[in-house]
C-alpha cells in the first residue's frame, strides 16, 4: 500500500497511517481493481475524484468515512483536494489484532460490510476526536516499540471504532424521516413479493434480496431497521411470515406442511421451528387454540 501511494516503507509491519497530503497514488495503479488483505478506515475531506468499491463508486465531495475489511475489492481513479488536510487512511493487518479481544468483536462493527454509498458523514467536532486517536496510533508506532506498543495501538483502534459506532447511530437518528420511508418501502416489498408469488419460485425473501431491491447493503438495511424499530431485517421478515401463517392456519383447512410450502419454506420443520420460536407454540397448537 505504501508503494501504491508512493511512500517510503512503513514504520510498523502490521499497522500504518497514510496521510493523503503526503501521498499520491501512482498512475499505474489508477483504475486497477485490487483485493484488500487488510482492514482500512479512511477519512476524506473535500476531495475530488472517486473510489470504486465492488460495482459502485462514490464521489468524495465532503468529509466522509469508509470502512473496508480484508477481501473487499477497491479501485482508484486518482484524487485531488483543495483542503489543507485532505484526510487519512488507517490500515491494519488481521495479524495485528489476532490475539486480542478485538479479533473476536470486530465482526460486530457491521459498518465494515456497508456499501460505499453508505459512508459515515461526520461533523468537525467528531472529526477532531477521530484525528486525535489516529495521531496517537501514529505516534505509538513511530517511537521505540516495546511490550506495551501493540496493546495501546489496538486499544486506540477499538476506541476509534466505538466512536464511529456512536456517530453512525447519530446519522441514523438524524435521518429518521428517510428511514421511515425505507421502512415503508421494505414492508411494501414483502407484500409485493408474496402478491407476485415469488416465494414459489425462489423461496423465502432474504435480507440480501431486500437490500438489493432497496439499493443498500443487507447490513445497512438491518442496522437501519433495528435503530428505527428495535428489530433487525431478519426479524421483520420472520414476523411478516408468521402473521401470514396465522391467517392461513385460521382461515383454511390446509395442512401445516402445505402452508409452509405455500409461504416458501423448503422444509416444513423449519417453518414449525420458526413459528414456535416466535409464538411459543406449534402451528397445530395455535390452530387448535383459536
Amino acid at each position: 500500500m505504501h508503494d501504491v501511494f508512493g511512500l517510503i516503507k512503513p514504520k510498523h509491519p502490521l499497522v500504518s497511517v497514510i496521510r493523503f497530503k503526503d501521498a499520491d497514488i501512482r498512475s499505474e495503479y489508477h483504475h486497477i481493481r485490487c483485493s484488500f488483505g487488510m482492514y482500512c478506515i479512511t477519512l476524506k475531506n473535500e476531495t475530488e475524484g472517486s473510489m470504486g468499491y465492488g460495482r459502485n463508486s462514490y464521489d468524495f465531495n465532503e468529509g466522509s468515512m469508509l470502512f473496508i475489511k480484508p477481501g473487499q475489492v477497491l479501485s482508484y481513479d486518482g484524487h485531488q483536494s483543495s483542503a489543507e488536510d485532505p484526510g487519512w487512511a488507517l490500515l491494519f493487518h488481521p495479524d495485528l489484532i489476532r490475539k486480542s479481544g478485538l479479533s473476536k468483536s470486530i465482526d460486530n462493527y457491521s459498518f465494515f460490510s456497508y456499501d460505499i454509498t453508505e459512508a459515515l458523514h461526520i461533523s468537525d467536532e467528531e472529526k477532531q476526536s477521530l484525528n486525535e486517536l489516529v495521531t496517537k496510533i501514529e505516534k505509538e508506532y513511530h517511537q521505540l516499540i516495546d511490550r506495551h506498543s501493540q496493546k495501546l495501538i489496538i486499544s486506540n483502534i477499538e476506541l476509534l471504532l466505538d466512536y464511529c459506532t456512536r456517530y453512525y447511530d447519530r446519522q441514523f437518528y438524524t435521518r429518521t424521516n428517510l428511514n421511515k420511508d425505507v421502512l415503508a418501502k421494505f414492508e411494501n416489498l414483502l407484500k409485493d413479493y408474496y402478491t407476485d408469488e415469488n416465494q414459489l419460485r425462489i423461496g423465502i425473501p432474504t435480507v440480501d434480496y431486500c437490500g438489493k431491491e432497496l439499493h443498500m447493503s443487507s447490513k445497512y438495511l438491518s442496522d437501519l431497521l433495528k435503530k428505527e424499530t428495535g428489530k433487525s431485517a431478519k426479524n421483520h421478515i420472520d414476523d411478516f411470515l408468521i402473521n401470514k401463517a396465522k391467517n392461513r392456519l385460521l382461515r383454511s383447512s390446509e395442512s401445516v406442511s402445505e402452508i409452509a410450502f405455500a409461504l416458501g419454506y423448503e422444509y416444513s420443520q423449519h417453518f414449525s421451528k420458526t413459528f414456535k420460536a416466535k409464538t411459543g407454540i406449534s402451528p397445530s397448537e395455535y390452530r387448535s387454540l383459536n
